[in-house]
């Protein structure tokens, strides 16, 4: 019985994190796509981002024919690069993300030694998932973010 409780306590705390990350997403100013991604270790949130610029750039993230400029930043770079800043470490954290990572980031992610990723929304393409598998790092899709009442 103790493990369906806890199961049924730790995807209520999974399905937090993701509004929260939700919410921070609306801070991008990207156009095609919001997403929000926050880093949680021993149930503390030690970093969280969004995609666009960089710092100094102009806050606009696609070309006037819509496409993405190239040097925006996904918003799980964004987070592990601000930790990375940081007195934090993220080895053995879990990372909450809007949409699932792309390749690249799932690099980061291995690298960063975040050992779970929490994703709301499927990428078109799963070749980052796929890798953060291969890598032994934990990947749960949630796709309903209500709390049952």
């Amino acid at each position: 019985m103790t493990d369906l409780n806890d199961s049924h306590k730790q995807l209520a705390i999974d399905r937090r994190y993701l509004r929260m990350a939700h919410i921070w997403s609306e801070n991008s100013y990207c156009r095609r796509r919001q997403v929000g991604a926050i880093i949680v270790r021993d149930s503390m949130i030690i970093s969280d981002g969004f995609n666009g610029t960089p710092s100094g750039f102009e806050n606009v993230c696609e070309d006037n024919d819509g496409v993405t400029k190239p040097y925006v930043l996904h918003a799980e770079a964004n987070a592990i690069t601000k930790v990375a800043r940081s007195n934090n470490s993220s080895e053995g954290a879990t990372l909450y993300v809007t949409a699932s990572p792309c390749l690249e980031c799932s690099k980061l992610i291995i690298q960063a030694g975040i050992r779970r990723v929490v994703y709301h929304e499927e990428y078109r393409l799963t070749d980052g998932i796929d890798l953060l598998t291969r890598a032994g790092v934990k990947c749960d899709l949630i796709e309903d973010l209500e709390d049952p009442s």
